[in-house]
């Protein structure tokens, strides 16, 4: 019997995908889980066994405390329903506890706080532009950006095999967006806020934020070329955003500036003495930097240019957190990283000040700022592309050249995960589970735009992954460097990955400055 299509009105196929993921979440409770557990478990025993004061001073575990305080509260919720799984998980002391029960609540916990984000990706769906749609609801922009939200493979592996709460984080991010797509923008910036005290790594995307709802929020009309008109500010709108954002920061913090504990707080959020890159490269400009640094230090050393006692050993593909000098080029501070990543996100700002597009123009400069923190920020984790990612899944269902961008930065930056699950067993998961959502992309967004979406070249790139897998699966591990030089397979990795997602930072700039540059363009 043939299924009768449901209608695209009807969210009963909404329900089926948000159920089916759900399910293959269950099933992966009992994968690998990385250091990152056990984090969460130390967070949820200093929160249950210490008062607030000894929150962000206990050490007890290398793994302290380093979230914002809302997150912090966020941990303390659920050790009042982790305690009735195992009592045990609560004790400070119990470093690398992970009784059966511990797995299954930590598990849960994540697959329920999922909630948030399955209600946002359905507001996200409902605030999409349908003009492109066909008749069929398989081909329609909405289903198409529920699976590849729902079903995101970075977020699926990052939060339910290697373990983190990153879904209901993204569920805020993706509401405040959905509400600034729907016009509800106090709203929108609430939610902002309250993500920002959950986890600070958002800061990155905040300029978006704040020079979106000053513009054209706060300016209520613009002029007839585009440009802000200065007589329509409203103070009242300011005292009303200025006072959202003092209340929900005041709620967070206000406790602890209350204890004099300020600056105790921020040195945990803001380590600087980690190193430029993490422990595995992120695919960013860093990336490349160390290759070609790494690159000249070995040219040198066989031209008998450099002296080899000379160099600084290579702490870099150690797999450590830490500080380390560069051999050839110059070492890089967090102050520069600072600057670069203030530079590469300015022209996209400084666009939607000067010609704001409505909400998708703030959504695009969101990416390009979650992208540019990525390229160039410091000590970035390889996870932080997804904050680029998600929220790009909007826009790629709503315009041919967007999707182009968005397959090429989402296929590079999902690879760029693979060595966070190492172990053998996860390979096949892996791997499965990124064909399946790559075939899905590429097909459903072809069939959506009618007709072929990249070209030869980014083709071909993209093909050259599977290459890279084969050598750094296959081929590497049988070879005799295997034992020498271990690190080769995640540097081949990280800088291959490092090209697609440079090359997707310049054609989104690109795409955004061109249509800062042209009146005639259509209006988003």
């Amino acid at each position: 019997t043939v299924m009768a299509t449901p209608r695209v009105d009807d969210w009963s196929w909404f329900l089926a995908l948000a159920l089916g993921v759900s399910f293959l979440k269950c099933i992966l409770i009992n994968t690998y889980h990385s250091t990152d557990f056990e984090v969460h478990r130390n967070w949820l025993a200093i929160t249950h066994s210490f008062p607030v004061s000894k929150w962000y001073h206990e050490n007890t575990s290398e793994w302290t405390l380093d979230y914002p305080p809302l997150f912090a509260w966020f941990e303390y919720g659920l050790s009042h329903v982790a305690q009735h799984f195992d009592k045990e998980m609560l004790v400070v002391q119990n470093l690398n506890y992970t009784s059966p029960a511990t797995v299954l609540f930590q598990r849960l916990s994540v697959i329920v706080t999922d909630m948030v984000f399955i209600y946002a990706v359905k507001e996200c769906c409902r605030s999409v532009r349908e003009e492109k749609g066909s008749k069929d609801l398989l081909g329609h922009p909405f289903f198409i950006l529920a699976a590849l939200l729902l079903w995101n493979f970075g977020l699926l592996i990052v939060d339910h095999i290697h373990f983190q709460y990153n879904g209901f984080l993204f569920g805020i991010l993706l509401l405040s967006v959905a509400r600034h797509l729907q016009g509800r923008h106090l709203e929108g910036a609430l939610l902002f806020a309250v993500l920002l005290n959950l986890k600070h790594i958002y800061l990155y995307i905040a300029p978006a934020y704040g020079i979106f709802l000053l513009r054209s929020y706060c300016f209520t009309e613009d002029n007839t070329d585009g440009s802000v008109r200065w007589s329509s500010f409203s103070p009242l709108r300011l005292v009303a955003l200025g006072s959202i954002v003092i209340s929900v920061c005041a709620l967070s913090f206000g406790p602890f500036i209350a204890m004099g504990q300020l600056p105790q707080v921020l040195s945990r959020l803001f380590p600087f003495k980690r190193g430029l890159c993490h422990a595995y490269w992120a695919p960013n400009v860093w990336a490349l930097y160390n290759m070609v640094d790494k690159a000249l230090s070995v040219l040198g050393v066989r031209l008998k240019l450099l002296d080899v006692t000379k160099l600084p050993k290579a702490s870099m593909t150690g797999g450590l957190v830490q500080e380390f000098q560069h051999s050839i080029l110059p070492s890089v501070s967090p102050s520069i990283t600072l600057i670069c990543t203030l530079l590469s996100i300015m022209p996209a700002v400084l666009s939607i000040w000067r010609r704001p597009r409505g909400t998708r123009g703030f959504l695009r400069c969101l990416v390009v700022c979650a992208l540019g923190s990525f390229m160039f920020g410091w000590h970035v984790h390889e996870k932080a592309i997804l904050m680029a990612i998600l929220p790009f899944s909007i826009l790629a269902v709503e315009s041919r050249e967007d999707a182009g961008i968005f397959l090429m930065l989402t296929t590079t930056g999902h690879y760029s995960l693979f060595p966070l699950l190492f172990t053998a067993a996860e390979l096949p998961i892996k791997v499965l589970l990124m064909l399946l959502f790559t075939l899905y992309s590429f097909t459903s967004l072809k069939k959506l735009f009618r007709g072929s979406i990249l070209n030869p070249l980014e083709t071909t790139y993209l093909l050259g992954l599977v290459a890279v897998e084969i050598l750094c699966e296959v081929v590497y591990p049988l070879s005799p460097w295997q034992h020498t030089l271990p690190f080769v397979p995640l540097l081949v990795t990280s800088v291959y990955c490092s090209l697609g997602v440079s090359y997707s930072f310049i054609r989104l700039y690109v795409s955004l400055l061109r249509q800062d540059g042209t009146d005639k363009h259509k209006q988003l």
